[in-house]
């Protein structure tokens, strides 16, 4: 059992615990549907999760335990999977509450626009896409419900988490000191010699005052495919990213210099990694914006030196995301500590 501070009594709290549980409990066994009698296994402020709730969700992952867990081991995985559902299940209940707290709201116009541009940069028709979602244990008005709740976090996020992280040149140059130094350093498998076209939404710290500005996240995301498309036509990816990319990379053609496997974001690894030189990688949303990038080269014993100059930008994003990583553990763990939070 797990019990945070709770903003009325304890004894107010359990009784209406118990009341809800018996009176759900009392429904579903009255009803003829009822296969299986639900019940309450978290309380969240005013807010209850209830045991079908984390079947629901967690289905596809359970059914994964269940499929390829060893017989001994499998009731184990299972108890550590469900209880890691009721977590997210109780982060859920925190945001959903925090946003009708700050009259935060996402329109059905908003969750549409989300769901075209996953649709689409999935490169599969919409029939395919959504064979896709069914084989993740998903209904499209699931997959719709968790689009929702991902947009109300990003724009949670934007306001609460975004605004109140600064990367300084002194904490770039300080990583790049410690990492890299003024010294040459060697290129070995996994180093990659990359450019970088990238669209973020808004005014972007650092970024040279003639690039474009993109108003929303929709507008970036258009142009991100827009110019990913004209780079895999054949068009000069440089010039493509001073005209086009808002990132800081843009003054220098998009060039933020050669990069190890241990030096380079998860979500960005994963779009390179398998490259071969001279290609260009997908779209990956992170949250400096919409970014893709092309392999120059993937050096083996080439002695090469990465210059604070191309690699700044490249550190820079690498250090807010481990930033935002932090900030937003920090965040949730406050709305949880100004909650009471009951696991029954």
């Amino acid at each position: 059992m797990m019990i945070f501070r709770s903003p009325l009594s304890r004894p107010v709290r359990k009784k209406t615990i118990v009341l809800f549980s018996c009176l759900f409990s009392l429904l579903l066994a009255g009803s003829s549907i009822a296969k299986v009698v639900d019940r309450v296994v978290a309380v969240v402020n005013d807010d209850v999760i209830l045991l079908s709730d984390v079947e629901d969700t967690g289905k596809a992952f359970f059914d994964k335990i269940r499929a390829e867990a060893p017989e001994q081991s499998r009731e184990e995985a299972l108890k550590k999977a469900r209880n890691e559902v009721i977590e997210s299940l109780i982060e859920k209940s925190l945001i959903i509450q925090k946003a009708k707290k700050d009259n935060v709201s996402v329109s059905d116009e908003e969750v549409k626009r989300a769901y075209e541009q996953m649709q689409k940069r999935s490169g599969l028709s919409e029939d395919k896409f959504l064979e896709k979602v069914k084989e993740a244990g998903l209904t499209k008005d699931k997959y719709l419900s968790n689009l929702r709740q991902q947009v109300l976090q990003d724009k949670l996020i934007n306001t609460d988490v975004r605004s109140k992280i600064v990367i300084t040149d002194a904490m770039v140059k300080q990583y790049y000191d410690d990492h890299h130094g003024m010294v040459q350093t060697k290129a070995t498998k996994g180093g990659y010699a990359l450019l970088q076209i990238g669209f973020a939404w808004g005014k972007v710290e650092g970024a040279p005052k003639s690039v474009p500005v993109y108003a929303d996240e929709a507008s970036a995301a258009k142009t991100a495919e827009r110019v990913l498309g004209l780079a895999r036509e054949g068009q000069d990816f440089s010039e493509l990213a001073k005209k086009y990319s808002n990132m800081p990379s843009a003054a220098d053609g998009g060039d933020i210099g050669v990069f190890q496997d241990d030096e380079i974001a998860g979500d960005m690894r994963e779009a390179i990694i398998h490259l071969k030189p001279g290609e260009i990688s997908s779209i990956i949303r992170t949250p400096a914006g919409y970014q893709f990038f092309k392999l120059l080269a993937s050096k083996e014993g080439v002695d090469t030196q990465t210059s604070y100059e191309s690699a700044k930008e490249a550190i820079r994003q690498t250090l807010y995301e481990q930033e935002l990583r932090k900030t937003f553990e920090v965040w949730v763990k406050n709305l949880k500590d100004e909650a009471y939070i009951q696991k029954l």
